[in-house]
């Protein structure tokens, strides 16, 4: 099982997954993100990774709100990586991967599926507190404690966070490395009409930095760079 966002992340950890021999289902989550076009990124490698599976679950967080990215709340810009802020910024989505996670934990319980994959990283990103390594921690013992299967099953559910320790650099040395084409894939929390990225909000500053010390040319399109990055 598979968290697909269609970025960077979670396509490197789909390729991690099926290098491992496992047979990847994806999921991914409509959940009132102002960046749809990230699922249509997330139909593209799922489609070209072979999958078994992928579904695309509704949830409408923007009755919640509290994110940038699910209520009217302006997405924050910055000219660098090094202007991104110490605090949690206001992209953070209240208990987003708690969510997902969920949603992930109960079809691999209806599957039969022991391993739950999932593309936090805990260097290279904005500091969002579901994204640390001593959460993925918690929400695997929950998952044992919360389930049939984890408590009569088997196997014991793991939740793996293969990139938790990697620079964005790294992720995206390995996903070279196994194949993984970036060009379908999508970073931006606040792209244009045409789904060009803006290249100032966190998410990518963090993947522009990332394509740069990996010496390599970021394939994404934005907006105020032209058609690909610097």
């Amino acid at each position: 099982m598979v968290l697909l966002s269609g970025g960077v992340d979670s396509a490197t950890v789909l390729a991690i997954a099926r290098s491992m021999d496992f047979d990847a289902y994806a999921l991914s989550f409509r959940y009132g993100q102002r960046h749809l076009v990230e699922l249509e990124a997330a139909a593209r490698v799922a489609r070209e990774n072979g999958v078994v599976e992928h579904r695309t679950i509704d949830i409408d967080l923007r009755c919640i709100g509290g994110s940038a990215l699910t209520a009217d709340i302006a997405v924050p810009k910055h000219g660098s990586v090094e202007e991104l802020g110490k605090s949690i910024p206001m992209t953070y989505v209240p208990a987003r991967n708690t969510i997902f996670l969920s949603y992930a934990l109960a079809w691999a319980e209806v599957i039969g599926s022991s391993d739950i994959f999932i593309g936090v990283n805990a260097l290279d990103y904005s500091g969002y507190p579901d994204c640390r390594p001593e959460y993925i921690e918690a929400y695997e013992r929950l998952a044992n404690l919360a389930t049939r299967a984890g408590v009569e099953g088997a196997e014991k559910f793991r939740i793996h966070a293969p990139l938790i320790h990697w620079s964005k650099a790294q992720i995206i040395k390995r996903g070279m490395d196994l194949g993984v084409d970036y060009s379908l894939t999508h970073s931006c929390y606040d792209p244009d009409a045409e789904g060009a990225s803006c290249g100032r909000c966190d998410s990518c500053l963090l993947r522009l930095k990332g394509f740069k010390e990996a010496g390599l040319e970021d394939p994404g399109k934005y907006k105020e760079q032209g058609s690909s990055s610097r």
